[in-house]
């Protein structure tokens, strides 16, 4: 690897590299040591965190092996030589990445910040490769040494575990993704569309009808799921041609959709239209890139009441006018539920009014005295609403709700969204798309004709089920939980809040499902707290921007 002329700042202490020789003219280190420092002359193995003389030794050893492409030597230099010594060979070997000049910056303690200035060769072309990491200096366990602590980021800051880099002729040819009036969507424009459009491209790249060109792409690792996602490309060497990818997306919802989960950390929403099925909007706001909109599986609190609610109106149990009193407390097989605090209790509820309340003990009676069987929850999910059956097929990787038949206190819990419940803001917001139309019509976010997949199927609910459960909503959206959130709204209005309390988390999951018109959506914030306050807002925006 090449070598770059720089005055490097480690510490506080500037060294000087002159005659392009880059670190390795003056690695006084490693040839005596056999890699990073720590030990002292008479052999005594150090204890406690590394110094910044320590620091800046390791560094300066590390940086100056890696630009020389001396694989073996720079991994000896961190604590876990395998690894690292497998990605520094891909380094150069499968991403192609030579000329390479790193240039430190000042220590913050033991943690090194550092740009990394390289080209990418491939195939007669070549493009200048330039981004920032950093790494962090710790004490080795075993020896006492200096050493890097390695880490794949080290490499690059986009690289997690199981990554690696790779420039080659791309896996599949680039897309150009248009909504549904024809705007181009890209991920500039629209940031947490990034790892979606990169899987459409996976998927799709050969059917839009584009060529592939030479890309420098982070391929990722399969994990624990089997399925890797798709490679993240870092740097173009070659243009190839996109092809054009219609999907279901609204620029003007989605716009929307970005601008509100940004206002909140760990926040997912999905936006589809109820008559078709379409999705109009995917949004993010996460570190991890993962879309939790589509495939996260987590509690839904009481969001989840609208299927239990239709459970029980299809079978009899009760209706929207029918009596479900509001105690302050409820008993299901030794153990107790509560309502949230300050709600008052009301033993002459309709199902209407602890609805729009959220009065959990309403439904927990209800599911009590009135046995149903286990399955009846699992039943009306599957049968109804079309979820738990593994058989979306939305275009891209999707989780499509999980509700087991269970006994004990968690068929209880299950009535109010918790227990063993999973769902995502995609599934809430298909959701209240059956609830209002009494249709099921499986989300998807590009057209089925384009690679012949069949859509999920389910037998909807009854027009007198749905119409109740449509009243319930408005209701809830302008006398109950939801009224803040959706104040202001016009047009035909809906909504269901939920407050999702999660093992070792001291604030609940926010959760907030609501229609205006033929547009519903539904979004999650991770220790967001009620309903009403983070994922309330987030949907109201959407719907004000898609109706």
């Amino acid at each position: 690897m090449g070598k770059g002329v720089k005055t490097a700042v480690i510490g506080g202490v500037f060294a000087v590299m002159l005659g392009g020789a880059g670190y390795g003219a003056y690695n006084i280190v490693s040839a005596v040591s056999g890699g990073g420092g720590g030990a002292s002359a008479a052999g005594t193995k150090e204890t406690g965190p590394p110094d910044a003389g320590e620091v800046e030794e390791t560094t300066r050893s590390f940086f100056a092996a890696w630009e020389k492409g001396e694989v073996s030597q720079a991994a000896s230099y961190t604590n876990n030589a395998q690894e690292a010594g497998a990605l520094l060979t891909a380094y150069g070997d499968d991403a192609h990445i030579g000329e390479v000049g790193i240039t430190p910056g000042k220590a913050t303690g033991t943690t090194v910040p550092f740009t990394v200035k390289a080209t990418v060769t491939f195939d007669g072309k070549s493009e200048a490769l330039s981004y920032r990491s950093e790494l962090t200096v710790v004490r080795g366990k075993t020896t006492g040494r200096a050493l890097v602590d390695w880490q794949p980021s080290v490499v690059h800051p986009d690289l997690k575990e199981g990554d690696t880099l790779v420039t080659e002729e791309s896996a599949q040819p680039p897309i150009e993704a248009v909504g549904r009036n024809g705007t181009v969507l890209t991920k500039e424009k629209y940031p947490s569309l990034g790892p979606i459009l990169d899987t459409l491209r996976q998927k799709y790249g050969e059917k839009a009808g584009g060529t592939p060109g030479v890309e420098l792409v982070i391929r990722h690792s399969a994990g624990t799921t089997g399925e890797a996602a798709a490679d993240t490309p870092l740097l173009t060497l070659a243009e190839g041609e996109p092809g054009r990818l219609r999907t279901t997306l609204s620029a003007t919802a989605q716009a929307a959709a970005e601008q509100a989960v940004r206002q909140y950390p760990e926040s997912s929403v999905v936006a589809v239209k109820p008559s078709t099925g379409e999705v109009l909007a995917v949004a993010n706001h996460r570190d991890d890139g993962f879309n939790a909109a589509f495939q996260g599986q987590v509690a839904p609190g009481s969001t989840m009441k609208i299927i239990t609610a239709a459970m029980l109106i299809d079978n009899g149990v009760t209706s929207m006018n029918g009596p479900a009193p509001c105690p302050p407390s409820a008993m299901w097989k030794g153990q107790t539920f509560k309502n949230l605090t300050g709600m008052e209790p009301n033993e002459g509820a309709s199902l209407a009014n602890s609805f729009l309340r959220s009065c959990n003990t309403a439904f927990i009676k209800l599911v009590d005295e009135k046995p149903l069987g286990e399955a009846s929850l699992t039943q009306e999910a599957q049968e109804r609403f079309g979820l738990g059956r593994d058989d979306w097929k939305t275009g891209i990787a999707s989780f499509d709700g999980r509700v087991p038949a269970v006994s004990g206190p968690d068929q209880a819990a299950n009535a109010i969204g918790q227990g063993q419940v999973q769902m995502n803001p995609l599934n809430m917001a298909s959701v209240t798309a059956t609830a209002i139309t009494g249709a099921f019509r499986q989300p998807y976010l590009v057209p089925s004709d384009l690679d012949g997949r069949q859509f999920a199927q389910a037998k909807g609910l009854p027009a007198d089920t749905a119409s109740q459960l449509r009243q319930m909503m408005r209701l809830t959206a302008t006398q109950g939980t939801g009224r803040q959130a959706m104040s202001g709204l016009r047009g035909d209005i809906g909504a269901k809040t939920g407050s999702a309390e999660v093992d070792g988390n001291a604030t609940s999951d926010s959760w907030f499902t609501g229609f205006r018109d033929d547009v519903a959506a539904a979004a999650m914030v991770q220790r967001g707290g009620h309903g009403g306050d983070a994922a309330g807002p987030i949907v109201a925006a959407v719907l004000r921007a898609a109706g």
